[in-house]
């Protein structure tokens, strides 16, 4: 399991060194660096995933696309440098990265593996010294499976994509039907597995759907001589399967989630930008305990998220004692001014209890509440 996150230079953070945990929720005002978090793993990701023998990091490809090196790097400290490194149980790793301003990937500077320099960059395999020491990090930075807050809506049809292309639901969920699809057979981890249902994929996506959205059913079936399928989605168990466009946003705006958790194994790494997007409050609470349980379950589960509804579904979870509090990071971002930490960091105890509630943390219903009470 990812334990830490150390960045220097990377955009907004002159340093960083972010604690990670089975789940980590990270939050705060907009444009305060939750997003570079998430966006630092995911160009490891896309590097190892598309460029096995690289030994530059990709800052532009199917995951993610962040432009040029002065996009990327700190302007006042870093220049044309930046350093990203990983703290992976007891194996720690750390990245240099340096380019010109106008370039749109970055040469490895030098990587040091549990605080040894390792080899010329150029002899790297996904971004890697050549070592079987380290090919279970390698894996999983790999398998990472990133979903953005701009996840597709509705289709009439949803193209069916080869299983190398299509191992992970996509950063808009855009192959979530296809990972459905060709794993609509296989079991879900036992930890996730609703009970008095088939332990097969499809099954157990549904039931899960079921608890978003009461009556939900789900019909995948593949389009003769096409490579493509159409999804039927309903409501009540009374109706029949209508197309994704009748039945609402939330669904599909939910259903790659639930896809992505019930694919995962054991120690994947699943990042997830605004799960809440398009629920309803009771089902952003749902959502917040999913999440919690997916982690239970050994998924690592890194959320960003502007709701306090998410927060109380994950303190709900850890009340019920399903997960421990230090299994849970929170990490409060503000902006890097007024001599202010650029990261608190509350700790939740077992009754879902949290100790500190900076200003500007979930506290927006409190004070306009004070203010209708005429006490601010």
């Amino acid at each position: 399991m990812l334990t830490r996150l150390d960045l220097k230079y990377f955009k907004c953070f002159e340093r960083l060194h972010l604690p990670l945990a089975e789940l980590t929720l990270l939050t705060g005002t907009n444009a305060s660096g939750k997003s570079s978090v998430l966006q630092a793993l995911v160009l490891l990701h896309q590097t190892m995933q598309e460029h096995e023998w690289s030994n530059r990091l990709m800052l532009n490809g199917d995951s993610i696309k962040l432009g040029t090196v002065s996009d990327v790097v700190d302007k006042v400290h870093g220049r044309t440098t930046f350093e990203i490194g990983l703290l992976d149980n007891d194996q720690e790793i750390l990245w240099s990265f340096i380019g010109e301003r106008s370039e749109m990937s970055m040469a490895v500077d030098s990587v040091f593996f549990n605080k040894k320099l390792n080899e010329a960059p150029n002899n790297l395999r996904f971004l890697l010294p050549t070592s079987d020491d380290n090919k279970s990090l390698a894996q999983r930075l790999r398998n990472l499976t990133y979903i953005t807050a701009e996840r597709i809506g509705p289709r009439e049809v949803y193209p069916l994509e080869d299983q190398q292309v299509a191992s992970v639901v996509g950063p808009a969920g855009e192959h979530a039907i296809s990972v459905l699809h060709w794993g609509r057979d296989e079991p879900v981890l036992n930890g996730l597995v609703i009970d008095g249902v088939i332990n097969k994929r499809l099954h157990q996506v549904e039931a899960r759907m079921k608890q978003f959205f009461p009556g939900c059913g789900l019909d995948v079936q593949p389009i003769p001589n096409v490579n493509a399928v159409t999804v039927g989605l309903r409501t009540s168990e009374a109706t029949g399967f209508h197309r994704p466009i009748h039945v609402g946003f939330g669904l599909t705006q939910v259903l790659p989630i639930v896809i992505a958790a019930l694919s995962s194994a054991k120690e994947d790494i699943l990042l997830i930008e605004n799960p809440e997007v398009h629920l309803h409050p009771a089902g952003q609470a749902l959502m917040g305990q999913f999440l919690a349980e997916v982690a239970s379950a050994g998924v690592q589960v890194i959320i960003e998220t502007h709701s306090d509804h998410v927060l109380n579904g994950v303190r709900r979870f850890v009340k019920s004692g399903r997960i421990k509090p230090e299994q849970l990071a929170i990490h409060f971002f503000r902006p890097n001014a007024n001599n202010l930490d650029q990261v608190v960091s509350p700790q939740m105890d077992a009754t879902g209890n949290i100790d500190t509630w900076p200003d500007g943390f979930f506290d927006q219903f409190d004070k306009d509440m004070n203010h209708f009470a005429g006490w601010d």
